[in-house]
């Protein structure tokens, strides 16, 4: 999943903890842009296209902005 999203999303993603655990990840989205705005629709795009995914639960969710 973490490719399909980069290529489908102009964002950076990467699996950040977790990964000795088998049913479970985190996962770091990040998007640069001109406007706050953009960069925050374009993960949220991102975020939507993961909630798709049927065998995935999202269980928590937090935005930095900087």
């Amino acid at each position: 999943m973490t490719d399909r999203v980069k290529n489908e999303f102009n964002v950076s993603v990467a699996e950040i903890d977790h990964q000795d655990l088998w049913q479970r990840t985190t996962i770091a989205l990040v998007s640069v842009a001109s406007s706050k705005e953009a960069a925050e629709g374009e993960t949220r795009r991102a975020i939507r296209f993961l909630e798709s995914n049927p065998e995935w639960e999202m269980t928590e969710q937090l935005f930095d902005y900087y």
